[in-house]
């Protein structure tokens, strides 16, 4: 028996998902497999509403209508839920990631709703994941951003070049190859010592490059390995950068070539995607699509929230 996660193609996808009932029972039983709950109370007694008017549902314990939308990202959200269940299936297939230019030309929709509906997805992606990824990890940062000799002359800092006008990244392999990144301040060694302490297992070993942001990991208790690319060594004895550096491609790759600019405010929900993406490669397409739905819940983003962030 073969262990490769399921591919599915898009006539596939149009055939399991042909219309909005098809949709609405998806998201269901991924929600309630079979026993619908109140949202509002938690509670089991539940009618199903006439016409689905005002909702689809109505608890008999407080009275309050309800739907799969209740209580998740989905809620208020006028777009119908097939659409929904296409978006995440194309950011799930797009490597690299999708523009929301493409995305409303597929939907029909708006380019400002397929911005607004893709930025709900990646938050139910983000996570504040604390605590190890491993014993034996590799831990590198990054600076993602526009060159200060391609910006327009009224946006150039004249501060100089390299990590100008960028935005720093720190990023943590572990060894079975999940990867965990994070939008950080600066790339100090208090920032990254403590972005390795919050993300490696106690004691563990960790593998980074010469950067001075990360000594003092020996002091804090790590078995330290730094890897000198300056004068061309790139692997020791096995221990090496080139997993982290690798995302590292991925995530530069999407941004030039795809969504050719991340603002700073929103850079942490792209970083997010690729990052579960990444780990999820091996879930398949239906088993992306389905933790995704898992963690709609407790999740909620209003437009405001989101261009005033």
């Amino acid at each position: 028996m073969s262990n490769k996660p399921e591919t599915v193609s898009l006539y596939q996808f149009f055939q399991r998902f042909p219309n909005e009932e098809a949709a609405r029972k998806y998201f269901e039983n991924n929600r309630w497999a079979g026993e619908i709950s109140c949202p509002h109370c938690g509670g089991l007694s539940v009618a199903e509403v006439k016409n689905h008017k005002p909702m689809p549902y109505r608890c008999r314990d407080c009275r309050h209508h309800f739907s799969v939308r209740t209580g998740t990202v989905l809620a208020e959200s006028r777009l119908p839920l097939y659409k929904w269940l296409m978006a995440i299936y194309m950011m799930t297939t797009a490597r690299k990631g999708i523009p929301s230019t493409q995305m409303a030309r597929e939907l029909g929709i708006t380019q400002k709703s397929a911005w607004f509906l893709a930025q709900r997805i990646r938050e139910t992606w983000l996570s504040g994941q604390n605590g190890g990824i491993g014993d034996h990890v590799q831990v590198d940062e990054t600076y993602v951003g526009g060159r200060e000799k391609n910006k327009h002359a009224d946006k150039k800092l004249r501060a100089g070049r390299g990590s100008v006008g960028k935005t720093a990244v720190a990023g943590i392999r572990s060894k079975t190859g999940k990867v965990h990144a994070v939008v950080v301040a600066d790339t100090k060694a208090r920032t990254l010592g403590a972005f390795v302490q919050a993300h490696a297992n106690p004691g563990a070993t960790v593998i980074t490059d010469t950067h001075g942001g990360y000594v003092g990991l020996e002091a804090a208790g790590f078995t330290h390995i730094r890897i000198n690319h300056s004068v061309g060594e790139y692997v020791r004895d096995m221990a090496h950068t080139n997993g982290i550096e690798s995302f590292w491609s991925m995530l530069k790759r999407g941004y030039v070539g795809i969504y050719h600019y991340m603002s700073a405010k929103h850079l942490h929900r792209y970083v997010n995607e690729f990052s579960f993406r990444h780990n999820t490669a091996q879930a398949g397409t239906m088993g992306f699509i389905d933790q995704t739905i898992g963690r709609m819940i407790g999740k909620r983003l209003t437009y405001k929230d989101l261009i005033h962030v």
